[in-house]
């Protein structure tokens, strides 16, 4: 039998205990020996649970125990989770985590820690929820180079699309239906800004290329800004529009790496991904482009990455997973976003728009206007035939602006 705790008895870690409880047999199977829920940490009561007699609110415990081997940790957010994990680790206790945030900010000091004291820190659930990602990249992609990682990370922001998409619906009144669904959070700040796909491409591309990418260094935008209008511009162009964590090498070895919305071309199989689901794609260079498509959160899906990563541990507590990356306090390992190149789509307002789009093709040099149904007399928009630098870009959009032509919205064009 092999004792473990969890720590944090939320949407995830209720569904962790649900499955370590009803899946006692299937579990016993794969490793040959019963996975003992010992301890529950969580300041709250809960008296009708079946476990009531395994909840604690002393971490101490789950820290002093010698039986827990493996302890889960679903508290979210960095306090008291970090302490909590930093001291699990240091007593030789695996640790498996859907903690994004913790895992985007202290994953190298915690994997450091990990192999320090022959342990295992794993974090499946961080990124995609029940998507399965992390580890095909680590193990089934090992072959390859990865030249390039971009997805649909965030399922509030997809959905919010969709709707604003397929129904026509405003950004105001889709946000308001994802609140009332319980997709989105009463303060959506960490879904409609980008904050969350940001810590989810930091945890693949500190996975991919070896390297710990702070979100902090992230050029990161979110999605409050995008209207119907340019969501009808997006279909006039022959696709849709979509919040992007993007990653890519560059060929001087440092990374390429974004969060922003994009216009996705209809062919891309990132487009067709809506809803509350979320799309990965990883571009090897053996491989070409593969997809990992699913649910990206969720009670149940993601607690069984988290399961997922806890057999792992009981598998592997005698010998370390080879899953690491290094610290980069210091390093310079992020590309300048502005020297980032990229088309570009422009929505402008101007008294006369035929004058003020040839002043754009003047200061963009080749664009190609676009059109939609009832667009006001005042209003064009185009997007650009030749990949520029971000820099250059904001400048042209200046430019602009200072000639009396005020850009509306800027979304870029999405290699996808």
């Amino acid at each position: 039998m092999i004792s473990v705790a969890l720590m944090g008895h939320g949407v995830v870690g209720s569904g962790v205990a649900e499955i370590l409880t009803t899946h006692k047999q299937k579990l016993f199977s794969s490793i040959g020996e019963e996975i003992y829920l010992k301890h529950i940490l969580d300041l709250r009561e809960f008296p009708e649970s079946p476990l009531a007699d395994r909840f604690t609110k002393d971490f101490e415990d789950i820290a002093s125990d010698r039986e827990v081997r493996v302890v889960i940790e679903t508290m979210g957010g960095v306090n008291p989770a970090y302490e909590f994990t930093k001291r699990c680790l240091a007593e030789g206790k695996s640790v498996v985590t859907s903690n994004k945030e913790l895992v985007a900010r202290h994953g190298a000091e915690l994997l450091q820690l990990a192999k320090d004291n022959n342990a295992n820190y794993l974090f499946e659930a961080s990124v995609g929820g029940g998507i399965p990602i992390l580890r095909p990249i680590n193990q089934c992609l090992v072959a390859n180079m990865v030249d390039e990682i971009a997805g649909i990370l965030n399922g509030t922001t997809n959905f919010i699309l969709t709707k604003m998409i397929n129904e026509n619906m405003p950004f105001d009144e889709a946000l308001k239906l994802a609140q009332d669904l319980g997709y989105a959070e009463r303060n959506p700040e960490a879904d409609v800004e980008g904050h969350d796909a940001c810590r989810k491409i930091c945890i693949l591309a500190s996975l991919a290329y070896g390297k710990h990418i702070y979100p902090d260094n992230v050029h990161t935008e979110g999605i409050t800004k995008i209207a119907l209008e340019d969501v009808e511009y997006a279909a006039s162009w022959g696709g849709v529009v979509k919040l992007i964590g993007k990653c890519k090498l560059l060929e001087s070895g440092l990374m390429d790496i974004v969060v922003a919305p994009m216009f996705v071309p209809c062919t891309s199989q990132l487009a067709n991904i809506n809803d509350v689901f979320n799309g990965i794609m990883v571009r090897g260079d053996c491989t070409g482009d593969v997809v990992f498509y699913g649910k990206g959160a969720g009670k149940l899906p993601t607690a069984s990455a988290v399961v997922a990563d806890v057999v792992d541990c009981c598998k592997h507590l005698k010998a370390r997973k080879r899953l690491f990356w290094v610290d980069t306090k210091g390093e310079d390992c992020i590309a300048d976003y502005k020297e980032s190149l990229t088309k570009i789509y422009l929505r402008c307002i101007s008294q006369d728009a035929d004058a003020a789009y040839n002043k754009a093709q003047d200061v963009f040099g080749g664009i190609t206007r676009l059109t939609r149904a009832d667009a006001d007399a005042s209003e064009f928009a185009f997007v650009t035939e030749n990949e520029m630098p971000y820099g250059d870009i904001l400048k042209a959009q200046a430019e602009l602006e200072s000639a009396g032509i005020k850009v509306a919205s800027a979304i870029r064009i999405g290699n996808l």
